[in-house]
């Protein structure tokens, strides 16, 4: 990343962290804090028997659902889905899963147009190039408001001036127009319910509100979102939000249980009154059963990289696709292999614990990444300079 950018991405994680340090302290975020870790913990230990419920309660609730074990196999499900519906438009929400999956370079040579709704990434796919996020929920926080009315002026071919509002505006103007003819919405989920097969998800624009209106809602969302009740969902999310953004709840919390219908007449039910006439869920594995359990406790909220020295220094060069910094890395070794969690920057870490001291959930991660990294030296992956200091110690020590 450039130094201009590491320094607006600086200013806006001390935005954050002002925002949120009068409520996180708060008694009622230690009760929810409390409250999530237990959540979390059970979920995690008894994950397979909720996920069978899961899938009970979407098949009662009409929603379509399938598992996918790799990356791939979500992959072919979403071309199989958009080839029954020949999708030409896309409207799709912000997704770390779906960042996950790649899905924007998968179909970009398919002639589907995939147009993010969010902001920060629609800014970010104008962008083009060098266009990873720097936070979950704040993507482009490393450009500030010049650089942006640049990027939308290039772009959409309009004159904006380096002004916020004005900006918004030009780009949501824009969405509205590409989405005129989108028949399929696509999304992740912050958490799902596996008691009543609901699908939770936060948002501050109602962009998600924009997604679900199309005929076919795609919902992707990693095994590790499955909690047990529609409760224990909702104090996750808010959770999320109270250290990712500052604020105690974000202005929209849409719960998909099911297509849209009504019965309004005669009480014949019938589907598609403005919603999507069919829900599909992707339940992802990719990884997420071998990997260790404290790497499941995430809730995505961003603190992390927010207090992160290193992240700080070097930015999204730290982390692995859209998980950004050590958990990120961490994650890594389970998404995809061991030279994957070296080339992710395992090295990095000063193992400064920083990381943990503000993460809600009380993450390991400096723990996981220096247990990760006697495991590479093991199978070989250490950095050139380490080999180099490995090779003239063992030569010193040389009775030749």
């Amino acid at each position: 990343m450039k130094s201009s950018e590491l320094e607006t991405m600086r200013k806006s994680f001390d935005t954050v962290k002002k925002r949120s340090s009068s409520i996180k302290d708060s008694p009622s975020s230690k009760r929810l804090i409390k409250r999530v870790q237990e959540i979390k913990k059970y979920s995690i230990e008894n994950n397979r028997e909720l996920y069978g419920q899961c899938l009970e309660s979407f098949n009662r609730n009409d929603i379509e659902c399938r598992f996918a074990e790799t990356s791939k196999d979500a992959l072919d499900i979403i071309d199989e889905l958009l080839s029954e519906v020949d999708a030409e438009v896309i409207a799709k929400a912000k997704s770390n899963t779906l960042g996950e999956i790649d899905l924007k370079n998968h179909l970009k040579d398919t002639g589907i147009d995939v147009v993010e709704t969010d902001l920060g990434d629609r800014i970010l796919q104008l962008k083009k190039t060098d266009n990873k996020p720097v936070h979950p929920t704040g993507p482009a926080s490393h450009l500030n408001v010049g650089e942006i009315a640049g990027i939308v002026n290039d772009s959409l071919d309009v004159d904006v001036v380096p002004e916020a509002h004005e900006i918004m505006e030009a780009v949501r103007a824009d969405v509205l127009n590409r989405l005129k003819d989108a028949s399929v919405g696509i999304s992740g989920a912050n958490a799902i319910a596996s008691e009543e097969g609901s699908c939770v998800m936060v948002h501050n624009e109602g962009n998600i509100s924009i997604v679900s209106l199309k005929d076919l809602h795609i919902i992707v969302a990693g095994i590790d979102k499955i909690v047990p009740t529609l409760e224990d969902a909702i104090s996750l999310v808010k959770l999320e939000t109270i250290f990712a953004t500052g604020s105690y709840v974000t202005s929209y919390m849409n719960v998909v249980s099911g297509p849209s219908k009504t019965a309004d007449i005669e009480k014949k039910l019938i589907k598609n009154m403005y919603g999507a006439e069919r829900v599909v869920v992707i339940l992802l594995d990719n990884g997420r059963s071998d990997a260790i359990d404290e790497c499941l406790y995430c809730i995505g909220c961003g603190n992390c990289i927010v207090h992160c020295p290193v992240y700080n220094a070097v930015g999204n060069e730290f982390g692995f696709n859209n998980y950004l910094g050590g958990r990120g890395v961490a994650m890594s070794r389970f998404i995809e292999d061991d030279e994957a969690c070296f080339n992710s920057g395992l090295y990095m870490c000063t193992l400064c614990g920083l990381c943990t001291l503000n993460c809600p959930l009380s993450i390991p991660t400096n723990e996981i990444l220096e247990n990760m990294r006697k495991l590479s030296t093991e199978v070989g992956f250490y950095p050139k300079a380490h080999g180099k200091i490995r090779e003239n110690v063992s030569k010193k020590n040389s009775p030749y």
